[in-house]
This record gives C-alpha cells, structure tokens and sequence, in this order.
C-alpha cells in the first residue's frame, strides 16, 4: 500500500448518452456483488452526479460511483474490464488489515490515546464545565460509564482538534518569525493523504493528526510547508529554506516519513 495513501480511486470515461429516462431509483449506496476471477466480490453503487464511472477502493472495500444513467449492467461490465486493477488493490488492502489491525485504538475507558509522543489513558471522569480535559497523563472525558465507542471517539476527537489548533498555531508563530515569509494563512486539515499542504496564493494546510507526534516532528512539517512559500517544490534551495527554519529537522523528517497516515486511530 502506498505510504500515507487512504484510498485508491480510477474513473472510467464514458460516452454520454442522448437524453434518456433515468435507471430505476433505489440503487444508490446499495451493497451488491458480482463475480470477479471466478469469486464474489462485494460493491457498494452509489449513484452520482458525474461524466464518468468511478472505482475506489478504502477500507470499506469496492465502491462504484456512476452516473444515474447507466445501467446496472454497464456498470458490472465496467467492474470486469477493471478487474485486475480492483483485484490488486483489494488485495493490497487486506495486506494492509492484516498488519493494522490489531493495532487499532478501542474507544473504552482505559485505552492509550497517543498525544505529542505519549499517551493520555481515557477517564470517564466528572470535568468541571468541559467535555474533556487532560489530567497528568489522563484525558478525562465527562461521560458515563457504559457510554457507547462513538461518543468516546467524538469526544476525544474534539480535544483532539482544539488542541491540534492551539498547538499547531504556536508552532506556525514561533517558526514564521524565523525567516522572512510572504504572508499566509494557515488551518487544520483532516487529509488522508497529507501531512502538510502549501498552494500558491500563501494558504497552508496542516494535518490535526500531527498532535499525535513529539514538537519536533510538528515543527519539521510546519518548516516543510512555510519553506514551500518561497520554494513551491523539493529542490536544493527548498532543503535550505528547511534547514534554515530549522536546523535539526533531518531526525525528525526521518521519523515521520515511514508513519502511514490511514494507520492513525482517528
């Protein structure tokens, strides 16, 4: 799988059709199947406003977005001429589970939360007027006991984000005033993909999930995306406006390289 890849997706063009009655509703995010290499394999239909079928292939498997026109059996059709391509990537996925798998986060009192390195143990503890708050090496979370893992997550989750923004914006104003940068803006991202982005109009993008990891690997990816203002790639001179923001970014750079974002347990 490749590295910090959340899904894999294809689009398949298509000649488009006179006007024509739309194919019968219901379809939709439906979960059907179809033979692939002489197997069943399972797909979800969702019916799109789009010029072309589209596969993706996540953690939830095979999913097929076509437009409200095409038939079901265009659509299988479709599924087949690709089926090398989907067979591969449902293979690499399960590879991908097999690995992980065990090592997804449960959402119960008591589970390790990674935060800047460590690890905050989940407390469902009275918190006076917040929904959570970190104690010593505790995030008590103002839930009952018995609370399902879908409120845990968002609860813990919501810390997760304020604290990635309080965090994130100190490391963005401590590294900007190292060197002169253009002006810019900056938010949090919720990418799959990416830790980091940078365009160029000056709007940069950092994934809230780097709270997880120590200052320094935080502040390697704020000085990558501030030194793509004056650099928009990862040329000779980009590495030295790097170094220049921070000196000691290699350790952290080779920390942070092999990490696979759809790994995270958020």
């Amino acid at each position: 799988m490749p590295r910090d890849a959340k899904h894999y997706q294809l689009s398949l063009p298509l000649q488009v059709p006179t006007p024509s009655p739309p194919s019968p509703s219901g379809e939709g995010g439906q979960l059907r199947r179809v033979v692939l290499g002489g197997q069943l394999c399972h797909f979800r239909l969702r019916r799109a406003r789009r010029r072309t079928i589209g596969f993706q292939v996540d953690d939830r498997g095979l999913t097929v977005s076509a437009p409200k026109w095409v038939s079901l059996r265009e659509i299988e059709e479709a599924i087949v001429e690709k089926e090398r391509w989907i067979r591969s990537k449902l293979a690499q996925w399960q590879e991908w589970r097999a690995r992980h798998g065990a090592n997804r986060l449960r959402w119960v009192e008591g589970a390790a939360l990674p935060y800047l390195g460590e690890a905050l143990t989940l407390r469902f503890r009275a918190v006076d007027g917040v929904a959570a708050a970190r104690v010593a090496r505790e995030l008590h979370l103002a839930l009952p006991a018995g609370s399902s893992e879908t409120e845990v997550r968002a609860v813990a989750q919501d810390w997760l984000r304020h604290e990635a923004l309080r965090i994130l914006g100190e490391r963005v104003n401590v590294l900007a005033t190292r060197g002169a940068v253009r002006p810019f803006s900056w938010r949090l991202s919720s990418a799959r993909t990416q830790w980091g982005s940078c365009n160029e109009d000056g709007r940069i993008r950092l994934n809230w999930r780097l709270v997880f990891f120590p200052i320094p690997v935080i502040d390697y990816v704020v000085a990558h995306e501030l030194a793509h203002l004056t650099e928009l790639n990862h040329g000779r001179r980009f590495w030295q406006e790097v170094e220049r923001l921070l000196p000691e970014f290699r350790s952290a750079r080779d920390q942070i390289k092999d990490e696979e974002l759809a790994a995270l347990p958020l």
